[in-house]
């Protein structure tokens, strides 16, 4: 928790470049949100209706044309870059979520923390490990539960003979 808010602690007062970087985040976030909205769909949908509308008033010239083809690649070549940011902030944040999950469970693997930075090769070679972990029979729940209750119940019996040997 303390690392958490001195990080954005830290964050905050920066006014360097991590603080454009924000910027960016910010208005890519924000870009994204309403670029994917009902209503960015339906005005892209009018603005082709109105562009194909004119197309008899231009007698469906070139420069008529050249209008609908560099609009929309100039808008693609810049969504790419939202979008890629948008999916990238996305990752991370899943990627910090589920080390956080590894940290939290006991019976986690710590090892799996970041392995989004290996190669693809060791990636490749654990998602095997865990293609051949999963045609092992599992444990059930009611067995595992089963065998915690006698374990509850053996660690009782030891500290009730531990009593008795006191008395």
């Amino acid at each position: 928790m303390a690392d958490q808010q001195s990080v954005m602690t830290h964050t905050k007062g920066n006014t360097g470049p991590a603080r454009t970087k924000d910027r960016f985040g910010a208005f890519a976030s924000a870009a994204s949100g309403y670029l994917g909205s009902r209503w960015a769909f339906l005005g892209a949908i009018a603005i082709i209706l109105i562009w194909a509308g004119t197309g008899p008033i231009f007698k469906y010239s070139d420069t008529w044309q050249l209008i609908i083809n560099t609009g929309t690649t100039i808008v693609t070549f810049l969504m790419v870059f939202l979008i890629q940011n948008t999916q990238n902030r996305d990752a991370k944040a899943i990627n910090l979520k589920l080390d956080e999950l590894i940290c939290a469970v006991s019976d986690a693997k710590n090892q799996m923390i970041d392995i989004e930075h290996l190669p693809e090769a060791d990636l490749d070679a654990l998602g095997k490990t865990y293609e051949k972990k999963k045609d092992e029979p599992q444990q059930s729940t009611p067995q595992r539960l089963d065998e915690l209750e006698l374990q509850a119940q053996e660690a009782a019996a030891v500290g009730n003979f531990e009593d008795n040997e006191r008395r």
